[in-house]
């Protein structure tokens, strides 16, 4: 009885897959792919946005003990200003499902398009809402992005980089005029063309 279980088991893999970061004008975007595990549930799954850091923090660290695999990935902001922000995030979402230690069956992607995938794969809209695995992955690849971001600040003080994790806020806008862009700054995203452009 207990190996028809497992088998069936094997054969349900599915893989949430979520990337955060799309939106700021600085950092990697950041993916994770993970497989649940039915026999290790997790409580509390939640679109990561949903969730408190604290709370975040808690399951970033139950989902990587508990999950039969997972994976965070990213594209550079280098690759972000030569494919696009699209291209990218599909490219950093491939990368996060190819290197889990387990080959999913069919991988759920949070959104309208999918990656191209070795496996099946199929888009989710509001998936990390709606998909423990999805928001299990949304909660790995931000609480991964923030935390990189944190250091970030460090390295590039001044930007508020800690706070608005890169996002085009007031803050983030006033200080790429008055102290230009980073090396880690997206030089295709407008806001940073224009600081660089008019720096020329």
């Amino acid at each position: 009885m207990q190996l028809g279980l497992d088998f069936t088991l094997v054969e349900e893999l599915v893989a949430g897959v979520d990337e955060v970061g799309r939106g700021p004008l600085c950092g990697p975007v950041v993916t994770a792919a993970v497989i649940l595990d039915p026999a290790r549930p997790i409580l509390g799954l939640n679109d990561s946005k949903k969730l408190s850091e604290a709370r975040r923090d808690k399951l970033f660290d139950e989902i990587r003990e508990k999950a039969l695999a997972w994976c965070i990935a990213r594209a550079e902001v280098e690759e972000i200003d030569r494919l696009n922000i699209l291209h990218a995030t599909m490219l950093a979402m491939q990368r996060a499902v190819e290197g889990l230690s387990v080959t999913p069956r069919l991988a759920l992607i949070d959104g309208n398009r999918c990656p191209k995938l070795a496996v099946p794969s199929a888009p989710v809209v509001k998936g990390d809402s709606q998909v423990p695995a999805i928001a299990a992955a949304s909660i790995l690849a931000k609480v991964s992005r923030d935390r990189e971001m944190a250091e970030l600040d460090v390295l590039y003080p001044g930007y508020g980089i800690a706070g608005h994790k890169g996002y085009p806020t007031a803050v983030h806008l006033e200080a790429l005029r008055r102290l230009g862009a980073t090396p880690i700054h997206r030089r295709s995203f407008g806001p940073v063309r224009q600081v660089l452009e008019g720096g020329e």
